[in-house]
């Protein structure tokens, strides 16, 4: 084959991407620092208050559901294996902003308490500056030669159900929370404001939106570091259930609804991030 008609090379992880999942993920770790060891002093330690705590707590886990993932992409050297992670942490920081902006006056800015008042600004500095940061990276990532890598093992028909049954679900519904949060969220199984609910809904449609990106790419060995934040994303809330079980409407409906969609969460990540050795070992046979 001629120089001229070869497949072209595998196109490669940059260096920018690289560092700014990196950066992304000590951003999430520490901000699920803060709501999951202060659920209930956000009013001090947190950029606004949250109330119930097990909102903070949920939105503690979540961010902490995201360190993996990030910092998994970041080690691919291959962009075929990282960018599952990217479209959905723009979008779901994009949305952060626009929730902020939105509810501007009950961030604490203006606040006595210093540090109440230093993790707002820091709040908005992060959230204004990587949807940015993210487009002119990914927009140099794309622009790099080369293709994909031959594909990998693709998920079993039942993992592909349960994946785009759950991405769906959350991207609806976290839609409604952020587009309608005063009539979605009385459907939520705990109580949430306007923010709370956008902040909520921002995430489900993030997570959505990564779930059905996952199923697109049909690729185990390109989800993995979706399956990591997925194990860390179902532990994780069922930690923070337990700790606030008191927030909970136990006797509605939607409470249960939420303990098995997030126990559903667990087996999913576990298959794909265990999976694909087990399936290779069969394969080797």
């Amino acid at each position: 084959m001629s120089a001229a008609n070869a497949p072209p090379a595998v196109r490669a992880l940059i260096k920018p991407m690289r560092w700014l999942l990196y950066a992304a993920g000590g951003l999430v770790f520490l901000t699920g620092l803060q709501l999951t060891a202060f659920s209930e002093q956000t009013g001090t330690y947190f950029a606004w208050t949250i109330s119930p705590p097990l909102t903070a707590a949920f939105l503690g886990a979540s961010y902490w559901a995201a360190v993996p993932v990030e910092i998994l992409a970041a080690r691919q050297s291959v962009w075929a294996k990282a960018r599952v992670a990217v479209p959905a942490i723009w979008l779901f920081t994009t949305l952060t902003l626009v929730a902020t902006l939105l509810h501007f006056d009950k961030f604490h800015f203006s606040s006595p308490i210093a540090s109440a008042q230093a993790a707002a600004w820091f709040w908005l500095a992060i959230y204004a500056g990587v949807p940015v940061a993210m487009l002119l990276v990914a927009w140099l990532q794309i622009r790099t030669p080369g293709g994909n890598p031959p594909p990998g093992l693709p998920a079993p028909f039942w993992m592909r159900i349960v994946v785009i049954t759950q991405g769906a679900g959350m991207l609806v519904f976290g839609a409604g929370l952020f587009v309608a949060p005063s009539l979605v969220g009385p459907l939520w199984p705990w109580t949430l404001t306007a923010l709370t609910g956008r902040a909520v809904g921002g995430w489900l449609i993030g997570m959505g939106f990564a779930a059905l990106h996952g199923y697109r790419e049909d690729d185990l060995t390109r989800i993995q570091p979706l399956a990591g934040g997925y194990i860390a994303f179902g532990a994780l809330q069922l930690v923070a259930l337990a700790r606030f079980a008191g927030d909970m409407h136990w006797d509605a409906p939607g409470a249960w609804v939420y303990v098995a969609f997030v126990v559903s969460v667990l087996p999913i990540g576990l298959f794909g991030w265990f999976g694909p050795r087990r399936m290779k070992a069969e394969r080797g046979k």
